[in-house]
């Protein structure tokens, strides 16, 4: 029998979902994800002076890390020969190319708006980039001084010439490439100065005892600009004839062939120190340097010309961070105390609390220290037995890790699954392992090819001859400090469910456990993207039924291939999706017949948003999930993830209106367009910084005791 003419169009005209064309690159979408970072700099509206400094030196410091991570592995790719295409349909050459495009645009646009339009605002304000050149001669001759007292000591010349080898140029180094002229032989010579790291790289003329630079100004001149211009002390009998900055951004992505580890700590701690030595992807330097300086850079360094970036002014921007060291609190964000609704509540027993009701907080604008305070508690209670916890990114001088210490000493049984493959915190992360081994914890390091970013704390009590179980878990790290600047969830419950459910992930984290069906947890890589997908798939269904399905996904990044085809089939079904996704998003929204029912947004401000948050409407039975994971192959597949449901209602309404809030904002949010590019939402009405209103109400809350909503 013939199918209807109905059937057959709507086979006829449903779209290839696989096309490249509805997808957009995972690399250019996190440079766009960059530029927004950027944005807050450029608008003179967006943030005080010295804050928006600090977005070009966030800006900066994000791009190095992009460069020795994400464009090192495609020179990997592109070296190797690899012709894989990307989900838009680029190979690693073809993204090498447009990031490079890309990259050179936005040092062009930071670097046009700090000089022009940031330094004069900051010398408005009493804030002067000083050039050495242009100092009176006694303002030089006092920093010669300072030079051979403070700077001379710790440098350390490195010759080039047939009996000194190129020297070895480390990651993230600066440097002064150096011409010289033997003025006895005429012979020129080359050499390489570093620029040292531990001195700070801006240097506060006012400070500098006998440098009179005029009342109430604060000066501030480059390091290498006076290394530059004191060269001479460096090199006695020859004649500085030029001198000109480099900078060297390598591969530090570290291999680990965990298999053939027999000490993954010991493991670690080589691939640290092999990471100075990674191939050089970048060679920053700038406009003025000479052809054969540059010449003999790519030759020694072993790069094509696609990794020179030549930029005006000084390089390496991410160091301008030191201006927040700055005393001038009229010039940044006013002073934030956040709200501990937890403190007055508990009385100083936070388990008595988690037994009568689950407790939700959202950082930055409730205080990280209930939870601080949750382990302290369980460390000094002689009732409690034992204490499980993962650690990914802790920091330094960590009450965490101190609180699990005490615990030990306290003769609780303590243990901790620290993630040593925590990128760019390994160090850390080495230390703290092993201070805990010290005392006597458990330490373990997780599964073989796994990286653990789970957020998970256990606290089992005896109570009434009972064991009774108390969590945490979170959506962002076990860090104070982030927890500052970071929006995250933390989770607290009593829940003898998730209680079953976390016990059993621990059981499979430290032993020998293949456990992989829990009740209420979704744990990657067992089966976090099939639920998201099944939810998804549901709330389709509810829609056919009822007409208003509803999702709301809250999320750092989106690239599963998957997961966003089966979004692209709900909005076609007619589901309404809003997508809150701060960076990387491989989703196109807004195109006919594929996906005019999904909006994205970003939001970018004072608060890096860094919680995840999964709403489905499921017919009027909410279900909120947080946790861990990000909607990327590599938390779905390669790490341990741990999302968890709001088991009360009245909490899952307050996570739904603090979602609803975030998709409201039209001051620091962006909304995606459908041909991928982003714009800033329009100001139409009253505006909405969702970021403000948050902190204005924890400020409230602290007298009033209520919560928004």
């Amino acid at each position: 029998m013939d199918k209807p003419a109905e059937a057959v169009n709507k086979t006829v005209n449903k779209p290839d979902l696989s096309s490249s064309s509805y997808y957009l690159n995972r690399e250019l979408s996190w440079m766009d994800f960059n530029q927004r970072v950027l944005e807050e700099a450029l608008s003179p509206d967006a943030h005080p002076l010295l804050e928006r400094v600090k977005f070009i030196s966030i800006f900066s410091s994000n791009l190095d890390e992009f460069f020795m991570i994400r464009v090192a592995g495609l020179e990997d790719q592109y070296e190797a020969g690899i012709q894989d295409r990307s989900l838009d349909g680029l190979t690693p050459r073809e993204q090498i190319e447009k990031i490079r495009d890309k990259v050179l645009e936005q040092f062009h646009l930071r670097n046009n708006f700090f000089y022009k339009e940031i330094c004069p605002e900051l010398s408005k304000h009493g804030i002067d980039f000083v050039e050495y050149r242009n100092l009176n001669s006694s303002q030089k001759e006092v920093l010669k001084r300072y030079f051979r007292h403070e700077i001379f000591p710790v440098l350390t010349p490195l010759a080039v010439d047939t009996g000194h080898p190129f020297p070895f140029v480390s990651n993230l180094s600066l440097n002064l490439a150096v011409e010289l002229e033997d003025l006895e032989t005429k012979a020129l010579k080359f050499a390489r100065v570093k620029v040292p790291r531990i001195l700070p790289r801006l240097l506060r003329l006012d400070t500098i005892e006998g440098f009179d630079f005029g009342s109430d100004r604060i000066g501030l001149l480059w390091l290498e600009d006076l290394i530059k211009n004191n060269l001479e002390q460096l090199f006695p009998q020859m004649r500085v004839v030029q001198s000109h900055p480099f900078r060297v951004i390598r591969d530090a992505d570290i291999e680990i062939e965990e298999d053939e580890a027999g000490d993954l700590l010991e493991t670690i701690e080589q691939g640290i120190r092999s990471r100075r030595y990674g191939k050089v992807v970048r060679l920053d330097l700038t406009p003025s340097m000479p052809d054969y300086m540059k010449e003999l850079l790519i030759k020694n360094l072993e790069i094509h010309s696609r990794n020179i970036y030549e930029i005006s002014g000084a390089l390496g921007l991410s160091d301008l961070m030191e201006m927040m060291e700055i005393e001038k609190p009229e010039l940044k964000d006013p002073p934030f105390a956040p709200d501990n609704p937890i403190e007055e509540k508990a009385g100083g027993d936070i388990f008595s609390l988690l037994r009568k009701r689950d407790q939700l907080l959202y950082h930055p604008y409730d205080s990280f220290q209930p939870v601080v305070d949750m382990i302290n508690q369980a460390a000094s209670d002689p009732q409690v037995l034992s204490i499980k916890q993962t650690l990914y990114r802790v920091g330094s001088n960590s009450p965490i890790v101190k609180a699990l210490m005490n615990a030990v000493e306290e003769g609780k049984q303590v243990a901790v699954l620290v993630e040593l493959k925590a990128r760019f915190d390994e160090e850390n992360n080495i230390g703290w392992a092993r201070a805990l081994e010290d005392v006597g914890a458990h330490v373990v390091y997780g599964f073989v090819g796994l990286k653990t970013h789970a957020k998970l704390t256990l606290i089992v009590r005896r109570e009434h001859d009972k064991l009774k179980r108390y969590l945490h878990l979170g959506t962002g790290n076990y860090n104070p400090f982030t927890a500052k600047i970071y929006t995250d969830y933390s989770y607290l419950t009593s829940n003898e469910v998730l209680a079953n459910d976390v016990s059993e992930l621990f059981n499979a984290l430290t032993g020998y456990s293949r456990h992989n069906s829990y009740r209420k947890l979704i744990v990657s890589p067992v089966n976090t993207r099939s639920r998201i997908i099944e939810m998804i798939n549901r709330e389709i269904e509810w829609h056919k039924k009822e007409g208003n399905g509803r999702i709301i996904m809250k999320m750092n990044a989106l690239v599963d291939r998957k997961t966003i085809k089966a979004l692209y089939k709900a909005s076609n079904e007619g589901v309404s999706i809003d997508l809150i996704v701060r960076g990387i998003c491989c989703l196109v929204p807004g195109i006919k017949g594929v996906s005019e029912n999904i909006r994205v947004i970003s939001v970018i401000g004072r608060f890096l948003e860094h919680s995840r948050a999964y709403y489905f409407r499921n017919s009027g039975m909410d279900e909120v999930y947080l946790g861990s994971a990000d909607l990327m192959p590599r938390n779905l597949d390669h790490r341990v993830e741990a999302m968890f449901p709001i088991m009360d209602k009245e909490l899952i309404e307050v996570v739904k209106f603090e979602l609803e809030l975030i998709l409201s904002d039209n001051v620091k949010a962006w909304e995606m367009t459908s041909d991928g590019s982003f714009e800033k939402v329009c100001k139409e009405g009253s505006r909405v910084n969702s970021q403000k209103i948050f902190l204005n109400h924890a400020s409230k809350k602290k007298s009033t005791g209520k919560t928004l909503k």
